[in-house]
């Protein structure tokens, strides 16, 4: 035996032996690495404000959700037979007290094929075979969703509204003149007609 492994018995000896209890932590534990955190999970009572998106600060209370969980179609063999990963996350826009009236009013409009007659906006998520992954998936669309809806409409400027209306008219023209070609190439198809 060397000498470090020798020591080494020693000080295990003597934490086994006298009333010391053996606490060996590696020089990688999480108390080396962060030594000022708690280690411990807690609700932020400041929630961060995001400098993108003034009006919403990406926090969502999970309280307000309803989280549904059942089986995917997704990947995972015979592993989506045996646990529930999809992810059915849903929650009713109009009574959101989270969000602002505005934000609400332009999440209703823009996502009208995923709300349903109750008033439900439904995100479901089934990209990965574990729970929590699709949950924190599902989550991340929900925040999607709303910065887009948070966003300010853009303005258009009187010359960008006339290049557009100019776009339009020469769209229709196209679209008539082709029109007519098409219908002049089936008269020409046609048998000519013999009258008696």
């Amino acid at each position: 035996m060397n000498i470090i492994s020798q020591l080494f018995a020693r000080s295990l000896c003597r934490n086994f032996c006298g009333t010391n209890v053996i606490t060996y932590k590696s020089a990688i534990s999480l108390d080396n690495i962060y030594p000022i955190s708690t280690l411990k999970l807690t609700t932020p009572t400041k929630v961060p404000v995001d400098p993108n998106c003034p009006s919403f600060s990406g926090y969502i209370p999970i309280d307000k959700l309803q989280i549904t969980y059942s089986k995917s179609t997704g990947p995972g063999g015979q592993n989506v037979n045996m646990v529930s990963t999809k992810v059915d996350l849903r929650f009713h826009v109009a009574t959101a007290e989270w969000i602002s009236q505005d934000i609400r009013n332009r999440l209703i409009e823009q996502n009208k094929t995923k709300i349903t007659k109750d008033g439900f906006l439904v995100i479901r998520s089934d990209k990965t075979r574990f729970q929590q992954l699709n949950l924190a998936d599902a989550l991340e669309k929900l925040r999607t969703y709303v910065r887009i809806a948070a966003e300010p409409e853009k303005e258009i400027s009187p010359e960008t509204e006339e290049k557009l209306r100019k776009r339009r008219e020469k769209n229709a023209r196209l679209r008539l003149v082709e029109k007519r070609e098409r219908s002049f190439t089936k008269q020409q198809r046609q048998a000519p007609s013999i009258d008696l």
